[in-house]
């Protein structure tokens, strides 16, 4: 076997080492979640003025996987970018190491923050539209299912694209990616966020001007990060440089 086979078969065996960690997190957090799903439940549900119904047996099994499942995702997360530093680290400079390592808390804290802005921003403004769009005509009702799968579509998506500026960050400082390529793409990026705006928020154009409006802004705060990072490392590098250039002219 050659050394490019033997290689490839260390870096297989540490990616498959880093997924079987990443998804017995995964597995710990979904357990502790579906422990305490009734008080998650009863607390998601404190300001409710009507009770949620089921209408089959099975709703009451998907709520509690549910639930369990956004706990294992905002667990897992931290762990995911830690493995995922682990299995780039051989590969980056000690100066790319510290800088890198200090981006897994802040995913972590950036994903706490979308889910939040989405619960106790987005998901009350969009609920209460749509309630009062119907008025004295009908009557409310909520099914389990259906109010859960709403919070969701309010809360994970605002959860995963507040990481944004983190991951913009994370890839200016390994010149993956520059701020002026950001500029470049932006009208094309706004596209894509306006699309998925329409997407994960109710059919109605209010709630999409809602989620697209922060997804927006989330962009423009990543292009301004990114220019920090960006001139950071080309001061770095620049320095780095000039350290070595002197070093040559000592030995000569």
């Amino acid at each position: 076997m050659s050394d490019k086979e033997l290689n490839l078969v260390d870096h297989l065996d540490e990616l498959r080492k880093r997924l079987i960690i990443t998804v017995g997190a995964f597995l710990v957090f979904f357990i502790v979640g579906f422990v305490y799903v009734k008080d998650i439940y009863h607390w998601v549900v404190r300001d409710l003025d009507v009770k949620l119904i089921v209408l089959g047996p099975s709703d009451i099994i998907w709520v509690y996987f549910m639930i369990a499942t956004v706990i294992a995702i905002a667990g897992t997360i931290p762990i995911l970018a830690l493995q995922i530093w682990l299995f780039v680290k051989p590969a980056l400079k000690p100066n790319e190491r510290r800088l890198s390592l200090s981006y897994i808390p802040a995913l972590f804290v950036l994903f706490l923050v979308g889910l939040s802005f989405g619960y106790f921003v987005i998901f009350p403004t969009v609920l209460n539209f749509l309630v009062e769009l119907g008025g004295q005509m009908l009557e409310t009702n909520f099914t389990a299912d259906k109010y859960f799968r709403f919070i969701l579509n309010m809360t994970i998506p605002f959860g995963i694209l507040f990481e944004l500026p983190v991951v913009i960050m994370f890839l200016t400082s390994l010149g993956i990616i520059d701020p002026y390529a950001l500029q470049k793409i932006r009208k094309y990026a706004y596209f894509v966020l306006v699309v998925i705006s329409i997407v994960i928020s109710p059919p109605d154009f209010m709630s999409d001007v809602l989620v697209a409006i922060p997804l927006l802004f989330l962009y423009e705060i990543s292009i301004n990060l990114s220019k920090i990072v960006y001139k950071r490392k080309l001061k770095k590098e620049k320095e780095w440089q000039e350290s070595e250039e002197f070093e040559l002219m000592e030995e000569e």
